[in-house]
């Protein structure tokens, strides 16, 4: 193997930048800049690795770009982001919602509001994207259900699946439900492998299958019952 030393030249006049760094081989046999005491035979071989590695050299280092996430809790000024994107969510995933489309596109303004009051709605953003993920949480009524919280409405546009955008959600809510509740529960469509996957990476255990749970049109899909305990049972 070639013995690779590496020293700065006098740039000449008429030289490109990369004439500043020079690569030299401490082998005797090759023709350029090789250190000799007499004339010596050019290798042909040996001149195309030295030309390759150099071209190597040359070429520019590829950079992942960098992704920026921002997650926090909407309120009234976002009241017309979070409709647009909630309605999105209805119309292209309507298994995936017990709401739909047709029941919430006519609600007044007063009624998303409302709705961002009374809920911990959180929201996300992919670098200088515009609002592109939806997450909320609530404590379940009745006196003695309020140990537990429903993270619902859980939705991503697909230009933004794929950035962790998804998790940063879903561990925005569990955060916030620490403070609330002893139980955040959940249901996933069973069809759903990466939501599923998802939930269960952040601590969601499945106990139960609802079949049927829901009926969108003519078709009935089967719901999985997950539950993320956050306090130990005494």
């Amino acid at each position: 193997m070639p013995n690779w030393r590496w020293r700065r030249r006098k740039r000449e006049p008429d030289a490109p930048g990369l004439a500043d760094i020079g690569c030299f081989s401490g082998r005797a046999g090759i023709k350029w800049q090789a250190k000799s005491a007499g004339p010596v035979e050019s290798d042909p071989l040996q001149a195309d690795i030295d030309n390759t590695y150099l071209k190597l050299m040359a070429m520019p280092v590829a950079v992942s770009p960098t992704i920026s996430l921002k997650v926090r809790r909407l309120g009234p000024r976002d009241v017309a982001d979070y409709r647009d994107l909630r309605l999105e969510g209805l119309k292209v995933h309507p298994e995936a919602f017990a709401s739909s489309w047709e029941h919430e596109v006519d609600k007044p303004a007063s009624w998303w509001e409302e709705r961002l009051e009374t809920n911990a709605v959180f929201g996300g953003w992919v670098n200088s994207s515009p609002l592109v993920g939806l997450a909320g949480f609530s404590v379940q009524d009745g006196v003695k259900l309020q140990h537990k919280g429903v993270l619902w409405g859980m939705y991503v546009r697909p230009q933004a699946r794929g950035t962790g955008l998804a998790a940063v959600l879903v561990n925005q809510v569990v955060e916030h439900a620490r403070t609330l509740v002893e139980d955040v529960c959940s249901t996933v469509v069973a069809s759903n492998a990466a939501a599923h996957r998802l939930y269960g990476e952040a601590g969601f255990v499945e106990y139960g299958l609802e079949r049927r749970a829901l009926k969108v049109g003519s078709e009935y899909y089967d719901e999985l019952l997950m539950a993320l305990p956050l306090k130990p049972r005494a």
